[in-house]
């Protein structure tokens, strides 16, 4: 009968007695870095010999108060169960089963239950190994890091939801390594393209993702990271390039876009860097998205897409309860503000129509406490300022200002 462990982490490993191989490989990493390195999939390496079943999970709910619409919302944001299993020393299964909003209903337009990740991991030696399956890619700090203990904020980065659509996952083969003489791990991989004809005007390429469901290979996408540390200081850059099209060719043809593994492509760059010690943590990252034929993408479909997005923000935060004592010690009361800047029509091709309500900043303010390191309970307000709504794409009064106060409760076993 085989055993099940429940790992207590705040992410889904992180906390978990890493081989003596794996230590090996981490060893020159000072333990601010050690603590960055081990969140989210990085931790899933963490195995150590042996066959065992692995459950574990985690799920966040909220409140939110919009003081222009005069409304509140609340709801069970995600709950994920996740299931691993070692097979052995090299071969190891990982998956995430989510459900979003609660509840499905036949005929609903809320709610999801999907898989957020389903791969099988090849590991070589402790410094490389190979995924393959509906993974994760290392694209920005969210979209690897995104369990709710995290990050600061009930809600995640706006830059990391509408530039970056975080959570973003696809079916494919990634590459992961850690140089022996340097500071510095990397991924290489290949995954499944977008599909244009998801793309709507106001939510980046969200809608193009396949995300495991039928996937269409007939275009592809290659994606890269190399992270470095320094100190206490963590840099990365990562990058995205893919086809949109997936059509054969005849029908491609019939659309004025082309067919291929590249096929009217997308292009998205990203660096970011990361900083923590004694009690202080910092974050900042840019990024920018470019779509070269978005003129022949708004010819097929009438989409209204951008040629060019871009977004940024910084973070920074302490914890309040660093140096405290007693009772306090290993409690956690992070004070954190956030800036944020985005555009998602920076640039606009000649068939496209300015609006100016993609254009935003936001600044959120808040605290988060940890009173144990697997359950964060936080609270924010976020101020919103927009460009103005264009009369062309819509006539309902638009106010450019708006003020969001979020309560969120997040929990990671």
């Amino acid at each position: 009968m085989r055993k099940i462990f429940i790992l207590f982490s705040a992410s889904f490993l992180a906390t978990h007695a890493a081989s003596a191989q794996q230590q090996q490989g981490i060893q020159n990493l000072t333990p601010a870095q050690q603590l960055i390195a081990n969140t989210g999939e990085d931790s899933l390496n963490s195995y150590s010999h042996g066959s065992r079943t692995v459950i574990s999970g985690y799920g966040e709910a909220f409140y939110q108060r919009n003081f222009n619409e005069q409304t509140a919302t609340t709801g069970l944001a995600r709950a994920v169960l996740f299931v691993g299993h070692q097979f052995n020393h090299k071969i190891a299964f990982f998956s995430e089963l989510e459900v979003e909003n609660a509840k499905v209903q036949a005929g609903g337009t809320t709610g999801e239950v999907g898989m957020e990740q389903a791969y099988l991991k090849f590991s070589f030696n402790p410094r490389q190994y190979l995924v393959a399956g509906l993974f994760v890619p290392r694209i920005g700090i969210t979209n690897e890091n995104h369990l709710p203990i995290n990050y600061n904020g009930v809600e995640r980065p706006m830059v990391e939801q509408l530039i970056i659509p975080t959570t973003w996952r696809e079916i494919g083969v990634c590459f992961y390594g850690q140089s022996s003489a340097l500071p510095v791990t990397y991924t290489i991989g290949i995954v499944n393209g977008l599909n244009n004809a998801g793309f709507e005007h106001g939510s980046g390429f969200e809608g193009g993702r396949a995300e495991g469901q039928n996937a269409n290979a007939n275009n592809v996408a290659i994606l890269a990271s190399a992270q470095y540390y320094a100190g206490n200081w963590k840099f990365q850059a990562s990058g995205y390039m893919g086809g949109t099209t997936p059509l054969k060719k005849a029908i491609a043809d019939t659309l004025g876009l082309t067919s291929g593994t590249f096929s009217n492509p997308l292009y998205l760059g990203e660096a970011d860097v990361q900083y923590s010690n004694k009690g202080i943590s910092f974050k900042a990252l840019y990024c920018v998205v470019s779509i070269p034929d978005a003129y022949q993408i708004n010819n097929a479909y009438a989409s209204n897409k951008p040629s060019g997005m871009t977004g940024f923000y910084a973070e920074l935060g302490y914890n309040i309860l660093q140096n405290a004592g007693g009772k306090w010690k290993h409690k956690q009361l992070v004070a954190f503000g956030r800036y944020e800047s985005l555009d998602m029509n920076a640039y606009i091709p000649s068939n496209g129509i300015t609006d100016g309500t993609l254009k935003q900043t936001h600044i959120v303010a808040g605290f988060s406490y940890l009173p144990i390191p697997n359950v964060v309970i936080k609270t924010d307000v976020r101020l919103v300022n927009t460009g103005a709504a264009n009369p062309l794409l819509t006539t309902i009064p638009y106010q450019q200002n708006n003020s969001f106060l979020n309560f969120g409760i997040g929990y990671s076993f």
